[in-house]
């Protein structure tokens, strides 16, 4: 039903289509309009998927993550919390970012997670009800800073999402040979407090299981220029983002023009 529904709202969402295109073009400058096409149709599905897979929560247990998801690499989750230093989790707007976390909480794993509230109240409160009821300890991105370095500090998990510059104080950087900006908060904090960043995303399967994949922990020395060395953190997890955005470009939900430019 969600896919039907999908793919009455792509009939209307011209503004959406041409962004989504405009993205996929700077990604596969060389792929055909036609092929083009058929990634964006692919995403609008998805999305659907993965709104559907978010209402769905209560049911997500154990047993489904036995049945339906693959875990590749969690011990890089385990190598970085032996340092003690606290871990970020770091993902992109891709696949499934939500059920990831309620994954990593479901296995014990202690998390927390960074969001962006909505402005209409009860949306906001269903949202959150839905993170908490997973054992998801959710703070709210206005303010989160403080929180955030208390977290790390107690040697917990911290789940950021750094593919959208939502306070528009990020730095400029290279992705996919465009300039564009990105939050700096997870390199400010693995900075400040030596945390180690993770990356990871939980990707939907053609059989609608999911594979999370766990990269490992990013390796970085502080020079002691702070903007050099957010610069350089960034552009480590900016390449893994682009890996995984060139294999799953329809899972890539950016309903927006990335690029400025």
């Amino acid at each position: 039903m969600a896919v039907v529904i999908s793919d009455l709202r792509y009939c209307f969402a011209f503004k959406d289509r041409a962004a989504v295109k405009e993205n996929l073009q700077v990604i596969f400058p060389e792929m055909e309009l036609g092929a083009i096409k058929r990634i964006r149709r692919s995403m609008f599905r998805n999305f659907a998927k993965y709104l559907v897979d978010f209402f769905c929560f209560s049911k997500i247990n154990q047993a489904y993550i036995k049945k339906k998801i693959q875990i590749k690499n969690s011990e890089n989750f385990d190598s970085a919390l032996s340092r003690k230093k606290g871990v970020i989790a770091l993902t992109a707007h891709l696949g499934n970012w939500e059920l990831g976390g309620v994954v990593l909480a479901l296995l014990g794993y202690p998390l927390w997670a960074v969001v962006l509230e909505h402005e209409d109240k009860r949306v906001n409160e269903f949202f959150i009800n839905q993170r908490e009821s997973k054992g998801i300890k959710v703070i709210p991105l206005g303010g989160a800073a403080r929180q955030c370095i208390k977290v790390l500090r107690e040697n917990k998990i911290l789940a950021l999402v750094g593919d959208i510059d939502f306070v528009e104080s990020g730095l400029e950087v290279d992705f996919f040979g465009r300039k564009t900006t990105l939050p700096s908060g997870p390199s400010v904090l693995a900075l400040n407090t030596g945390a180690v960043i993770v990356p990871g995303f939980l990707v939907r399967n053609p059989d609608d299981s999911f594979t999370l994949f766990v990269e490992r922990p990013l390796e970085y020395q502080p020079t002691g220029d702070k903007q050099k060395d957010c610069q350089r953190i960034i552009r480590e997890y900016v390449a893994i983002f682009e890996k995984y955005i060139r294999r799953y470009p329809d899972q890539w939900y950016m309903f927006r023009r990335f690029w400025k430019e």
